[in-house]
């Protein structure tokens, strides 16, 4: 049966997990019950316990051994900190925070949003100043009714100029003026002598509860008598997959022979939604294996020996019952930017296996591992959790990995064709002649492949994703095997 508790970002732990060490509070031991519950935490589901020495099982002789390392730390914070993997390399993405409640109020929400999609990116010629620039408007919120655009560009926000350092601070209000700017490529292709101009005008835009939905946009497009369907997709939704599917429908009943799938926003989510989109691309592999789970090897252990099957996902041709409108096609053009993260990269990763993916744009976030929330509770869920403090957990506790063996793609899925959004010609989205859908669609018509590499890439110093809690993780609806707890421990 399926179990359709809905976290935000990976797994539901479901009577499950205790740390292979006997519980310290029964012997009397004074040691922290923050940092104890950080420690069993990481040494029972931390995907790389077994490059972490401090959490072999072995780790401790005594007791006092094990309460004077709790102790040596003066927070949870820090006790968490030195039991990540290559933070700046490879676990980017596991956190702890110290408030559960507040937490669990953004996920029972749906996020604030004033309707402007950005991007921000570097000042030419400056390694501080940052300017954004809008990559696409929502419907029905604030920013369309002031009559933001597409391409627009801004350089501060309520008269302040927009740095590395205080741009997370300014763009998360509520409230605020963007400060509009013209973004000047000085006649050129090469971008260090480029400038952005402050304007004079300010607009103000204002957040509220918003339910995006991420069909944003899809076309179906003559390309020499053949029809090629166009979908802007932005995020993997479980929520908007039936209409996903009649988007695809349409895509099935005017006969579409290409699909150019735009991901370049797209900063993941539903694993499963990422299976049933690849399925609907294809339709040949019903059965067939989507992607594997890699845990700790204690983890993937006791899965493997409790039931192989619950580690690989599958290609499929229904949701729930409800049959997949399918375009069996061998090949499929994927635009991507920096922005393209997680079950969007899982997409162009899992299908390579399979059909010619034409990826398009520049090289994705590098984003294939899941994560997990943990309480401090007995079997690390929500029921019962310690009353004594509201700390909890979110550590990375799995990878994927596509039918043979690939992942591990720390620095992005690079692309076929390379071509960078130019902000002085953004593009309108989905017509003809934006310039990345342009790209797919001459590759498509044989007029030529194109491959340009900036003189100088740019870097996204980050986008409106960064401001939706949670936007960039994978996550999936999972059952545990009742018995699994019982295996760990042995």
């Amino acid at each position: 049966m399926k179990i359709y508790t809905k976290v935000i970002l990976l797994f539901v732990l479901v009577g499950m997990l205790t740390s292979c060490f006997e519980d310290r509070d029964d012997n009397g031991i004074f040691a922290s019950e923050i940092n104890d519950f950080v420690w069993k935490g990481m040494n029972a589901v931390y995907l790389y316990k077994d490059n972490i020495p401090d959490l072999a099982n072995d780790r401790f002789s005594s007791d006092q051994e094990y309460s004077d390392y709790l102790n040596s730390f003066p927070n949870p914070e820090s006790i968490f900190e030195s039991l990540i993997y290559n933070r700046t390399t490879v676990d980017k993405y596991s956190w702890i925070v110290d408030d559960y409640i507040a937490l669990e109020q953004l996920f029972d929400g749906v996020s604030k949003s004033n309707g402007m999609e950005f991007g921000l990116r570097f000042v030419p010629g400056s390694s501080t100043d940052v300017y954004g620039y809008v990559r696409y408007v929502l419907p029905n919120t604030s920013a369309e009714s002031q009559g933001i655009q597409r391409g627009d560009v801004f350089y501060g926000i309520d008269g302040t100029p927009l740095t590395e350092s205080n741009f997370s601070t300014l763009l998360a209000n509520d409230t605020y003026s963007i400060d509009l700017a013209t973004y000047d490529n000085n006649g050129t292709p090469q971008t260090d002598d480029d400038s952005i101009i402050p304007g004079s005008e300010s607009i103000s835009l204002t957040k509220a509860p918003y339910t995006k939905n991420p069909l944003f946009h899809s076309e179906i497009i003559d390309v020499n008598g053949e029809n090629v369907g166009y979908l802007m997709y932005n995020g993997f939704t479980a929520d908007f997959d039936s209409q996903l599917n009649a988007a695809f429908g349409d895509f099935l009943g005017n006969n579409v022979q290409h699909l150019v799938l735009d991901l370049r926003y797209n900063p993941g989510g539903s694993v499963n939604s990422s299976i049933l989109l690849s399925s609907m691309i294809t339709g040949q592999f019903t059965g067939e294996v989507y992607s594997t789970e890699q845990w700790n090897s204690e983890l993937q252990e006791a899965f493997f020996n409790q039931n192989p099957e619950s580690l690989i996902n599958r290609f499929t041709n229904n949701d729930d019952g409800s049959p997949l409108n399918s375009l069996n096609l061998n090949t499929v053009y994927i635009l991507t930017t920096g922005s393209s993260a997680s079950a969007s990269e899982l997409v162009i990763n899992c299908l390579n296996p399979y059909i010619d993916v034409i990826q398009i744009g520049t090289t994705t976030t590098g984003k294939y591992q899941a994560s997990v929330t943990l309480y401090d509770s007995p079997n690390f869920g929500r029921d019962n959790a310690n009353p004594n403090h509201t700390y909890a957990m979110q550590p990375l506790v799995l990878k994927s990995l596509n039918s043979v063996g690939f992942t591990d793609y720390d620095n992005g899925l690079v692309p076929d064709i390379t071509l960078e959004e130019d902000i002085s010609n953004l593009g309108v989205i989905g017509d003809q002649n934006e310039p990345l859908l342009q790209a797919a669609l001459d590759d498509i018509s044989g007029v030529g492949r194109i491959h340009m590499v900036p003189i100088q890439p740019e870097i996204l110093v980050g986008d409106s994703n960064d401001f939706v809690p949670f936007a960039n993780y994978m996550y999936i609806e999972k059952s545990f095997p009742d018995n699994l707890r019982n295996d760990l421990q042995n």
